[in-house]
This record gives C-alpha cells, structure tokens and sequence, in this order.
C-alpha cells in the first residue's frame, strides 16, 4: 500500500547513531546531472537518518531530475501545478523494512543555490535529508511540524557536511 509523507516511527533519542547494522539498500539514479553530488554522500545521508529513526532494513530510491520532469510528478502525483525542489513518496509495505522514494531537481537546487551564493551540492542534499525526513514520518503542514523539520534538517546537514549554510529559517 502507498502512502504519501505517512508517519513511521518516533525519532529515537536526539543523536547520530551511525548503528554499522543498518542496511537501507540505496538505489540512485542521477536523471539530471546539474549538481554533482557523491553516491557515497547520498548512501551516507539514508543510513544515518533510517539508523536514527529506528530502521535496521530497506530501500530507498533517490532520483534527481530536472525542472520539468518533478513539475510532471508533481501535478501527476499530488495535483499541485508547478515544479517544486523534492518530492517523496513512503511506500513501506511491511513492518520493519523501510521503503521509500525520493526526487529530487538538480535544477531547483542549482538555481537556488546560484541565487543564494551557497554551494548547490549542499542545496541538493539538503532536500534529500527532507525527503527522508518525510519517509521516516516527520511532516511540515503544520508550524510545530515545520519548525522540527527546519531543527532535522540543520542537524542532519552538520553532521553530513559541517555546513548549515542552506537551511534557512524563511524557507
């Protein structure tokens, strides 16, 4: 059964695990090859963040795509008409194996970043760490929500790359 941004488990404690027996398979498809951004970063980024919210196993799909193809699965998949920088979809279907899907524009995030004068490298990772944010059950509807969201997403971009230069509070 999918479910769109569906909660899953309560984050466990508020520290980087890092458990070495977590095994999230990775899959990454670079559709769009604006923003260079390492496999190993990536697979480093879904470990850590499925570890820390109690996953020990699953699979996560992260794409990067371009401008008008997320605008496509927007509209196709949540009726909303414009493109937008990540989209992620929990499809876990049974207990204790995480899975999920993240897309994510290289166009956005170079954009961004190039209007910002950050590094898009960082813009990019940093919608991945949302999208898996939101597989692993947190949501942003809500202010409360959000302003967690906004707390994970700079802990999780310090641990990753020491560098939370991207995560901004007005975003």
């Amino acid at each position: 059964m999918e479910s769109i941004f569906g909660a899953q488990l309560p984050r466990i404690g508020s520290t980087i695990t890092a458990e070495p027996n977590v095994a999230i398979k990775t899959e990454i498809e670079f559709a769009c090859r604006t923003v260079k951004l390492t496999k190993a970063l990536v697979d480093r980024a879904v470990q850590t963040i499925a570890g820390d919210y109690g996953w020990k196993q699953g699979e996560i799909s992260i794409t990067i795509v371009d401008d008008p193809t997320i605008h496509r699965l927007n509209r196709e998949y949540l009726e909303h008409d414009y493109p937008t920088d990540v989209i992620s979809f929990d499809t876990t279907e049974r207990k204790g194996f995480l899975e999920g899907e993240v897309i994510a524009s290289g166009d956005t995030a170079n954009r961004i970043a190039s209007e910002n004068g950050w590094n898009a490298s960082h813009e990019l990772l940093l919608y991945l760490v949302h999208g898996m944010l939101h597989i692993v059950g947190l949501d942003d509807t809500t202010a409360t929500q959000a302003n967690r969201m906004r707390r994970e997403e700079r802990h999780y971009m310090e641990h990753l790359v020491g560098d939370v230069t991207v995560c901004q509070e007005d975003r």
